[in-house]
């Protein structure tokens, strides 16, 4: 299985988040802002992170800017965790250098199929 970084600072969200990635055998990095975040990815390099947007100080999108413009980090897929889903919101995550998004509350098969297809993707 993969080692995944899970950024996100509501700690049931992450308990959740963490349990399913956890049952279904991956390894899983957790992050609770966007600088820990980054540090994590610098050292790890994960495949997937999934990344809240909602983040203290540095925000997820500004986090995802970031991985993507590090050469270390070609390929990494990148997740957003939201609660937004407003018209517009996608495409700023796109923008961001998301990959996709999945909207909150997290629904532990909606966040399998995900974690699923986002790994089988080519880079």
């Amino acid at each position: 299985m993969a080692t995944i970084l899970l950024v996100e600072d509501n700690p049931q969200n992450m308990k959740l988040a963490d349990l399913v990635l956890r049952n279904a055998g991956h390894q899983v990095l957790q992050a609770v802002d966007a600088y820990q975040a980054l540090e994590l990815a610098r050292l790890h390099r994960p495949p997937l992170v999934l990344m809240d947007i909602n983040l203290p100080g540095i925000d997820g999108l500004e986090a995802a800017r970031r991985i993507r413009a590090d050469p270390l980090h070609a390929g990494v897929k990148i997740y957003a965790l939201t609660a937004y889903a407003l018209p517009g919101d996608e495409a700023r995550m796109l923008a961001a250098g998301c990959d996709g998004y999945l909207c909150k509350p997290i629904h532990h098969k909606e966040l399998q199929r995900l974690v699923e297809t986002a790994l089988r993707s080519p880079t």
